[in-house]
Formats: structure tokens, C-alpha cells, sequence
């Protein structure tokens, strides 16, 4: 297993990682299980979860499998996962082989590819690990550095400082190596591109307002991406403003987007 390489993600830090995962689980969640839910994942599948964070969606899949299926969850990092039944492996999706297990019935990876250069052949090489039928599901955000739409603000100053922040925040994934955009200008295409069938997407988009989980995350960011925004031009003072407008109640804006493409491998074909 190869640990030669290095990461540029962008979130780090141990105490706010852990409540970064907390509260994309309770945001995300519901629009992944939907998603999986729809493909009829048929028990004792083999699944593999890339990227599995705290393990919310490799218990999911555990429970979709049922007693004769098999949940593979790799990490770089495997110490938050909790998958009762689950055989969690550390792996680098981007240069190590696929884990033992295979090939999978389905492959799911969220909010993963789009933080790596290599995304395209880390795509390919997911789709080869497929079995004949398998399913794969890359979910992703799509956002821009115009920032996120306020939707109420009873400050004016406020919405101005919050659009300016979320612009950033997605400005410094860009400069980290991610593409924010992919979800909505790459990932179908690629998906097609990697010879799977019956390609499809839906985009969820969520109002989050202050006080909320969605607006947790943006109170974390200030803290997980002081320095960066530091030399964008945000004083800790603007930050902690930014903190105050994500735990007012009367401020909302839309979400990050969740992004769900899936594909299925093909069928072998019958031999005559």
C-alpha cells in the first residue's frame, strides 16, 4: 500500500474534521440513502464505500447487503469509521490497487473525486473494479466562487460578508487542486466516457439556516481555513462575524448542492 503521496484537502484538524464529518452526515445522508435506495442494491451484495469518513453510508450499505453481503470501507485516514461488520482497510484511492472483495456490486464515493486531480482515472479505475451490473455512485458538490445564494438576512452587511466567504472557501479548494464545478460540468460526462450504462443524475439543492448543521459546517470552515482566508482578507474579526451569522435563525442561504451521478457496468454479454 502506497503512502508516498501526499493530500492537498483542504480541511484539516482533528477536532473540527471530526464535527466537519458529523455534520455532512446529517445534511447528506438522507439524499445518499435515496440515492442507493433507488438502484434496488440486492442483499449479499459486495459494496466498497471510497472515502468512508465516519462510516455513516458503509453501515448503510451493511444494512442494505444484509447478513451474506460484504462492505469494504477504505480511508486514508480509517481511525472516525465506525462500520460494525464492515472490513475497513486504509488505502489511497488514487495510486493503490483495488481493496480485496472484489469485483463490487457497488462502489460509492462521496464528496471525494472532485478534491483530487487524478479524478477522471481514479473514475476509470472504480469502474473496472465493478462486477457485471455493479453500480457505481460518485456524489459531488457543484458550486462557483461567486458563492452561496442568501436567501434571508436581516443585516445587509451580512449577506455581503457571507457571499464574499463561501466564494472563498471555494476559491481555496480550487487553488488545493479541486474542481467545485465537476459535479455539475465533468462527472456525467466522465461517468459515460468510462463505458458504463444507463448514466443518470439528480441534483439536490437544500436551504440551510443559521443554527442548523449545513450552517455548522460554515462556523467550522472559518476555523479549519483560518490562514487561507487570512490572506484572502478576512480579518478574525469577519470570522467571527461569520460564526454569528451561521448560529442566527433568521439567516438562510442554499447549501452546498449534492450532486448524485450513477452508472452501471454492462452486463457480460452471452456467448454464442
Amino acid at each position: 500500500m502506497s503512502t508516498t503521496l501526499e493530500t492537498q484537502y483542504a480541511f484539516h484538524g482533528a477536532v473540527e474534521v471530526h464535527d466537519q464529518l458529523d455534520a455532512l452526515e446529517t445534511m447528506l445522508d438522507p439524499g445518499t440513502a435515496e440515492c442507493l435506495r433507488t438502484l434496488g442494491i440486492p442483499a449479499g451484495a459486495r459494496c466498497w464505500e471510497v472515502g468512508a469518513g465516519g462510516g455513516s453510508i458503509a453501515r448503510h450499505l451493511r444494512a442494505l447487503a444484509g447478513p451474506g453481503g460484504h462492505v469494504v470501507a477504505t480511508d486514508l485516514d480509517t481511525s472516525r469509521i465506525v462500520a460494525p461488520g464492515a472490513e475497513i482497510l486504509q488505502h489511497d484511492v488514487r495510486c493503490d490497487p483495488a481493496p480485496p472483495g472484489g469485483p463490487f456490486d457497488v462502489i460509492h464515493a462521496r464528496w471525494v473525486l472532485m478534491h483530487l486531480p487524478e479524478r477522471r482515472d481514479v473514475l476509470s479505475r472504480l469502474a473496472d473494479a465493478l462486477a457485471p451490473g455493479g453500480w457505481l455512485v460518485i456524489e459531488e458538490s457543484a458550486v462557483t466562487s461567486d458563492g452561496l445564494p442568501v436567501l434571508t438576512s436581516s443585516v445587509p452587511a451580512d449577506a455581503e460578508l457571507f457571499g464574499r466567504f463561501s466564494g472563498a472557501v471555494v476559491g481555496i479548494l480550487a487553488d488545493a487542486g479541486a474542481d467545485p464545478q465537476w459535479g455539475a460540468h465533468g462527472l456525467h460526462s466522465a461517468m459515460a466516457e468510462s463505458s458504463l450504462e444507463d448514466v443518470r443524475t439528480v441534483h439536490r439543492t437544500d436551504s440551510w439556516t443559521g443554527g442548523g448543521p449545513g450552517s455548522r459546517l460554515h462556523s467550522i470552515h472559518t476555523r479549519q481555513l483560518r490562514e487561507p482566508l487570512g490572506a484572502r482578507g478576512f480579518t478574525d474579526g469577519d470570522l467571527a462575524r461569520v460564526r454569528h451569522i451561521a448560529s442566527d435563525p433568521a439567516f438562510s442561504a442554499l447549501g452546498y448542492p449534492l450532486v448524485s451521478t450513477c452508472g452501471r457496468r454492462a452486463q457480460r454479454t452471452a456467448q454464442r
